[in-house]
């Protein structure tokens, strides 16, 4: 009776994906790789989410004034004109910054607590549409830093990681992670 209760509190822990839609297979290992990165003591930078919820918000605060604006719709005609421009323009510039900034990246994060290193790391994770291949890779946030080390990855099936039933064997997948941080400080020790 006990070990079936134990069974059940680890069975709730378990990240379980649907093995057929690898969105929710990345989603589970992204969502793994953060707390193992923050684990290893890199605190998360939100800088760049803070950006996009600010630009967000200015593009939703222009439809409002578009839509609630007091005059009807004759007489509106130059203000809309003009929200409409900015509308276009700050989503223009939202887009600019995901496809500049983020990419594929999944975290930012600030250089370690009493690190002497003057830049974080940019988590960025791949797996393609039809494929079992996750890749992972770890690099500076500011590659033209002078502390800005060449960057580490690693592809893997997630065959690897999961069961049969789409749960994470999180200790194998934990290793994997944990190697390329590793490696990656390495290369930091190496390149000095």
């Amino acid at each position: 009776m006990e070990a079936k209760k134990g069974e059940i509190a680890s069975n709730k822990n378990a990240k379980k994906a649907n093995l057929l839609d690898h969105h929710s297979i990345k989603h589970i290992l992204d969502e793994s790789v953060t707390e193992i990165v923050k684990g290893k003591g890199y605190p998360e930078d939100v800088s760049m989410s803070n950006i996009r919820l600010l630009i967000g918000t200015i593009i939703i605060i222009i439809a409002l004034f578009a839509q609630f604006y007091n005059k009807k719709f004759p007489e509106n005609r130059n203000f809309l004109i003009g929200c409409i421009i900015l509308y276009i323009v700050f989503n223009g510039i939202l887009q600019l910054i995901i496809y500049t900034k983020e990419k594929n990246a999944i975290l930012f994060t600030y250089p370690p607590t009493g690190s002497f290193h003057t830049t974080g790391l940019v988590i960025t994770s791949k797996l393609p549409r039809f494929s079992d291949m996750y890749t992972l890779i770890i690099a500076s946030a500011d590659p033209e830093s002078i502390s800005a080390k060449p960057p580490v990855e690693f592809t893997k099936s997630v065959t690897q990681w999961f069961t049969k039933e789409g749960v994470l064997v999180e200790g194998l997948f934990w290793k994997d992670v944990e190697n390329l941080i590793n490696k990656y400080a390495e290369e930091t020790k190496k390149s000095k």
